[in-house]
């Protein structure tokens, strides 16, 4: 494992590291791997939700801030703005924005469009500064800024409730479709193409299809009585899309919980009609976090679980990291359950260029070839295409440090964001309550 090094030591820096900063490590399979950690920020909160490579060989990191000062730039206020940064393919900082009112305004998700520009998925709570508009007390907001960061359009969506966006991704026809929850309650059962025959209650799955300006082309939303979250969409082979979240609802769209929080998988038609649905789990709380498709067409959705029964053959604690494969229809080809007995949890999951795939998010376990230096340490991990792990690695302090995004670039370095409190250990400098964590692995 990764965690096994001959030599064990960990490049921190600023900005870049010098020749003399990097230190290369083994493993023992004798592989060479190179780990640099930075922490960005100010003297509140910021942090990273998510990452995308970039047509340049370099990356883009999304997420929020609440300071107006230290590494962030142009903001006044203390309120949370979407701050968004891209680095180059050295890790250089080339440029960063920030973007919001004088409320809380948040980025959840980003991808680099098919004309080079950026689009980024959050929610408002503002109604004045970039925001134009906002349907009640917090929206989905969708903004699309040039290759250089500046803002081309914004559009809000949303009802008098608490509706937040989660996921997104380009469409065919260069669109986009974006998903969040769609609190149906505060919205009247408002939120489908057409007038539903049944309005339930609870928070939603919500998909929204618009064309390449942001124009609303439907929404339909998607649940049960209760809490239903969505935190993964991809793209089918006949043009529908597979959503990944969790659910404790088990009634209107929901036919089989099997306990608790499950994690709930749907497919829609491309206009948005429910294809079929599938809950996954075991009679304690399982919640997926991500979606990825693989070579043979089927899919992987990753999270974590408490359970230990129905669909999970094994736990190791408290909670593991749960690996799913699933086919086209929804059905289960494997799942694997990673992590010690403390809480081990995944936030995200990227295939790689080897048919593997990475998943990040955080460890508390201190056993079963895990280590903490405290309370949560970020988790990084590689499985095979079958499910197998290759390597393992956290990183972190003694206070609380969390990834929520990861992704491999053209020259099969990994990029890894989240957040972190800790200044010490492995992580050497905090600017505030917590700060924006990247960490890099070649």
């Amino acid at each position: 494992m990764l965690r096994n090094f001959l030599l064990v030591f960990v490049c921190f820096l600023f900005f870049n590291c010098s020749n003399d900063d990097r230190i290369v490590v083994k493993n023992n399979e004798n592989s060479v791997q190179e780990i640099t950690v930075k922490t960005l920020g100010g003297s509140k909160n910021d942090v990273a939700k998510a990452v995308a490579k970039t047509t340049d060989g370099g990356y883009i990191v999304a997420g929020y801030t609440q300071s107006n000062n230290g590494d962030i730039s142009g903001k006044i206020n203390e309120s949370f703005n979407f701050w968004i940064l891209k680095f180059s393919a050295d890790s250089s900082l080339e440029w960063q924005k920030n973007f919001g009112g004088t409320k809380d305004d948040r980025a959840a998700d980003i991808i680099q469009t098919k004309d080079g520009s950026f689009a980024i998925l959050g929610y408002t709570k503002s109604f004045d500064g970039n925001v134009t508009s906002n349907a009640g007390f917090q929206d989905f907001w969708l903004l699309k800024i040039s290759s250089s960061g500046n803002l081309l359009w914004q559009k809000t969506y949303g009802f008098s409730g608490a509706d937040y966006g989660t996921s997104l991704l380009e469409t065919n026809d260069n669109g986009y479709l974006i998903t969040g929850v769609l609190d149906v309650s505060a919205s009247g059962g408002q939120g489908n193409a057409k007038p539903a025959g049944t309005k339930h209650a609870g928070g939603d799955y919500w998909a929204i299809k618009t064309n390449n300006s942001g124009t609303l082309e439907w929404s339909k939303y998607f649940g049960g009585s209760f809490t239903d979250t969505p935190l993964g969409v991809v793209k089918t082979a006949d043009n529908g899309y597979i959503l990944a979240g969790s659910s404790d609802s088990n009634d209107f769209n929901i036919k089989n919980n099997k306990g608790t929080y499950d994690f709930w998988v749907i497919k829609i038609s491309e206009t948005g009609d429910l294809v079929w649905e599938k809950s996954f789990g075991g009679s304690e709380i399982d919640e997926a976090r991500a979606i990825v498709a693989t070579n043979d067409d089927n899919f992987i959705v990753i999270g974590d679980t408490r359970s230990s029964n129905k669909d999970i053959a094994k736990n190791n604690g408290a909670a593991d990291v749960w690996i799913v494969k699933i086919t086209p229809n929804g059905e289960i080809i494997w799942e694997k359950t990673i992590g010690g007995t403390n809480f081990d949890v995944a936030r995200a999951v990227y295939k790689t260029q080897d048919n593997g795939f990475i998943i990040a998010g955080s460890s508390r376990s201190l056993d079963n070839g895990f280590s903490n230096n405290g309370q949560n340490d970020a988790l990084i991990l590689k499985v095979d295409k079958n499910g197998k792990m290759l390597w393992q690695k956290t990183i972190g302090g003694a206070k609380i440090d969390f990834l929520y995004d990861i992704v491999e670039l053209n020259n099969k370095s990994i990029i890894a964001v989240g957040e972190s409190s800790s200044n010490d250990f492995e992580i050497t400098e905090n600017k505030g309550f917590t700060d924006v964590l990247i960490i890099q692995i070649k």
